[in-house]
């Protein structure tokens, strides 16, 4: 009767302990009371608990069943104070049990701690059972508290009092470590905990994946961040680990793979964000897939996705004119050119028009171009709209464009384009010269 009430005892404290260590990714009840079954098979003789003591632990326990903690804390403490009868090392250890209990669940863990190290120093007076779950406890709690090295040092004595350990106590080191910021420590534990879920065949957790991973991208070990990617979008497939995935190939010089990811994310439907689409459609152009991009881009932009920046349809404008898709790029560098900041959009604009043989559309684009400014080489605009005067047959408005051009290339020390343009100013006077002896001869 005695074993059943301290059995109760303890289970009521590590349940109320369960959910911080659930937070912690660490099935520490359950753990603790399945691994420690075999040394509460081996019965340890230990002093044996009076009726009086019993009857005094009962009562507490009537005040925390009516969360009077109060109560318990004061019945508790009587019996620590008693002079009636000094209590032996079983029974001192069930009432600091029950206080260690009772201080936690009033988030007082630095008393909690006192107390069940008090249990612990009990050493062969307390049953097998309550030891080893006790110091389980004493880890977490040390872990809640921040003291670090002894929730190592508590774990580390638990693994050694344990049968056959699974892999969460190596997963508590783990993230203990991390704490610490020694992440090739951490690393040791989490691959150990990871292999001896595996050896179980039990689930390996999607946050040991996750936290794993994180130690590897600190320490820049980009394979194995690769390689534990790589599980966690086959088994947790999220959009974070696509976009990593993505993004460390990216940073390895990996085009192919990054693409391949990007676009496995893509038919997965994990992109969401609007640099996502932006990202693949990049990937899509420098793959040389412009009409693939073209496509991404524009539905992300029709349906809202992709806002309707002048960068963003400047790109979708390139993909269809690498497409080959004439008029669609000039729709779109229209629209992009009225929200730009600079004239670079016209400037490509107005090419376009040169080469669909719309003139009076390229000379309207080239000179906005010119008067929005921010242009790499005003002078290629300046040959751009004389070309196009001059196929209007507008020989005197295109000379001046190119003598436009002639003094910016100048100025720029652009000797190509200083060639060109003169080339054209030559050929433009030789014509008006021949129209001019023609009007005479007429």
């Amino acid at each position: 009767m005695f074993r059943l009430f301290a059995r109760i005892v303890l289970s009521a404290s590590l349940l109320l302990l369960s959910p911080v260590l659930a937070e912690l990714g660490v099935g520490g009840v359950t753990v603790a009371a399945e691994e420690s079954e075999a040394s509460r098979q081996k019965t340890r003789r230990v002093p044996s608990m009076s009726e009086a003591t019993f009857k005094k632990l009962a009562e507490a326990q009537e005040f925390v069943d009516a969360k009077d903690m109060q109560g318990a804390l004061r019945v508790l403490n009587d019996m620590l104070t008693s002079r009636r009868r000094p209590l032996n090392g079983n029974e001192t250890g069930q009432v600091h049990n029950m206080l260690g209990f009772l201080y936690f669940s009033m988030e007082d863990y630095e008393r909690a701690i006192d107390h069940y190290r008090i249990v612990i120093n009990q050493g062969e007076d307390i049953p097998e059972g309550l030891e080893v779950t006790t110091l389980y406890t004493l880890a977490q709690l040390s872990f809640v508290a921040e003291r670090y090295r002894d929730a190592l040092r508590y774990m580390e004595t638990w693994i050694g009092k344990a049968t056959n350990p699974g892999p969460e106590p190596h997963i508590f080191m783990g993230q203990v470590y991390y704490q610490m910021e020694d992440y090739r420590s951490a690393i040791t534990q989490i691959e150990r905990g990871v292999a001896v879920a595996q050896e179980r065949g039990t689930p390996v957790k999607e946050n040991w994946w996750s936290l794993l991973n994180y130690l590897y991208y600190e320490q820049e070990n980009w394979p194995k961040v690769l390689e534990i990617l790589g599980i966690l979008v086959k088994d947790f497939p999220k959009r974070e680990y696509w976009i990593q995935l993505a993004g460390i190939h990216g940073q390895e010089g990996q085009e192919v793979e990054q693409l391949g990811a990007m676009e496995a994310a893509h038919a997965g439907d994990f992109l969401r964000e609007e640099r996502d689409f932006t990202t693949l459609a990049g990937l899509l152009m420098q793959a040389e897939v412009p009409y693939r991009a073209a496509r991404i881009l524009d539905k992300g932009i029709g349906d809202g996705t992709i806002e309707a920046t002048s960068t963003n349809l400047r790109s979708l404008g390139q993909a269809w004119q690498l497409s080959q898709e004439t008029e669609k790029a000039i729709e779109v560098f229209e629209r992009a050119g009225k929200v730009a900041d600079d004239g670079r959009i016209y400037e490509r604009l107005a090419a376009l028009y040169l080469d669909n043989d719309e003139y009076p559309k390229c000379v309207t684009a080239a000179s906005n171009a010119l008067n929005k400014g921010g242009l790499r080489k005003k002078q290629a605009v300046y040959v751009v709209r004389g070309m196009c005067e001059y196929n209007r047959d507008r020989l005197t408005t295109a000379r001046t464009s190119f003598s436009s051009c002639r003094s910016e290339a100048r100025r720029a020390k652009d000797s190509a384009n200083q060639r060109i343009c003169q080339q054209w100013i030559t050929f433009i006077d030789r014509e008006l010269r021949r129209r001019e002896q023609l009007q005479r001869a007429l």
